[in-house]
């Protein structure tokens, strides 16, 4: 079925199937320092927006997905404005309205990696912590699974001077440590306000925030 074209600047309409559902967390660097902002979940869907056929993501809160248990598989709709600003978010879409899920597809879930059950609270994920992603191994395998994350970074290079920011995205895993699929990928590094100022963040990092699970968790 054909959604009808919304032009006056409202809300789009969109259905689809469930490719993923992952954790949409916004990341803030100050040089060395870092802090998460838990925005919800981000739905991968394949399917049609304001009547164009394609792949796209769409974020919503934690509270619809308690609601509706979110997976891979689902067919799922709704109307949703585009986020206002796409250097903050992964998503392409929010404020959904109108949601409804139906009928679950088949999905094989007896092998994992990855994982493409019901996502845990943020707060697990939370209380869990990560290790950084290879870009590449995130896009390759790890795109549908549970316990990847893909974040807007917002970098604050001046703390004296707020206006300037740079912008990316970077991967992550909150997944088992002994995850097969996992690879950490190169160093990430922050620009500091003088010149020649580099922050590496090193692989104790992700060592330490992830020091209080056992290598099956």
């Amino acid at each position: 079925m054909k959604l009808p074209r919304n032009d006056g600047g409202g809300k789009m309409p969109w259905q689809g199937v469930l490719l993923s559902v992952q954790p949409q967390i916004r990341l803030t660097r100050s040089f060395a320092q870092r802090s998460h902002t838990y925005l919800g979940y981000a739905l991968k869907v394949r399917g049609t927006v304001n009547g164009e056929g394609r792949e796209f993501l769409v974020g919503v809160g934690q509270g619809a997905h308690e609601k509706h248990q979110f997976q891979a598989g689902a067919v799922v709709s709704g109307d949703a404005l585009p986020v206002p600003d796409p250097q903050l978010e992964t998503a392409e879409f929010y404020k959904v309205s109108k949601l409804k899920i139906g009928p679950h597809e088949a999905v094989d879930e007896t092998m994992p990696p990855p994982w493409r059950g019901v996502p845990p609270s943020l707060e697990i994920y939370r209380e869990r912590g990560h290790r950084r992603l290879a870009a590449r191994t995130f896009s390759e395998k790890c795109g549908s699974c549970i316990w990847g994350c893909r974040m807007p970074v917002e970098m604050v290079i001046d703390q004296w001077n707020p206006s300037r920011r740079r912008y990316r995205t970077e991967t992550f895993c909150y997944g088992p440590l002994y995850c097969r699929l996992y690879h950490a990928g190169p160093p990430r590094t922050v620009p500091g306000r003088g010149p020649g100022m580099i922050y590496t963040e090193e692989d104790w990092v992700d060592e330490e925030a992830t020091s209080h699970r056992r290598p099956e968790e």
